[in-house]
């Protein structure tokens, strides 16, 4: 049942990214389902079923609605990397509460520092993956605390509110998710582990 509401959360995402239209043109990943699907089943495999139900209702009804969650993702994106190009698209994203915005940089701040404890454990594997902080971010450049900030923008406040819950339980059992989340990426492209892919050649 998981697995099965986990390729319809796909499906209909892989979808939505194929009708995002760039500024630039059309991106190479937008051609690349192998690897879209490897990244989003090697994050939605770590969600309990509560979480996924509820995420796919988010798509589900932003698919009936014509509403793309990919396209809202990226453009919240350019909060950071394109500040003149987002200020004339926010008034036409959902407005998120103050108390959401916050309690969405508490998330976000928490993943991060999971991710350079992995960086600091894998820098190898973490070399092939986005940089962590905003600082870096530029048009050219999107960091891993921005995209994940984007993707957590586009959530229901129901949706929202478990995946916050579940970030906070990990971390009160000492857990690092971006760890299981690669581990998982790994997996998923033929490594028995993260030491594995960390001493490969890649």
């Amino acid at each position: 049942m998981k697995d099965e509401l986990i390729e319809k959360i796909i499906a209909i995402e892989w979808k939505q990214f194929d009708r995002v239209n760039n500024e630039g043109g059309r991106a190479s990943c937008q051609d690349n389902w192998p690897t879209f699907h490897i990244m989003r089943k090697s994050q939605f495999d770590n969600w309990n079923e509560e979480m996924l139900e509820s995420y796919y209702r988010d798509v589900t009804k932003a698919e009936e609605e014509g509403w793309n969650l990919l396209t809202e993702k990226y453009a919240r994106m350019m909060e950071s990397t394109d500040p003149a190009g987002y200020a004339q698209l926010k008034d036409r994203l959902p407005s998120r509460s103050p108390e959401r915005l916050k309690e969405q940089d508490e998330v976000v701040e928490i993943q991060v520092s999971w991710m350079e404890a992995f960086a600091s454990k894998y820098p190898k594997v973490a070399g092939n993956a986005r940089s962590i902080r905003k600082d870096s971010d530029s048009m050219y450049n999107t960091s891993y605390e921005t995209y994940l900030r984007g993707e957590l923008s586009t959530y229901s406040d129901e949706t929202f509110r478990l995946y916050r819950d579940y970030i906070f339980d990990l971390q009160n059992r000492d857990k690092n998710l971006a760890m299981d989340i690669i581990a998982r990426s790994a997996n998923m492209y033929g490594y028995k582990g993260l030491d594995e892919a960390e001493n490969s050649s890649i």
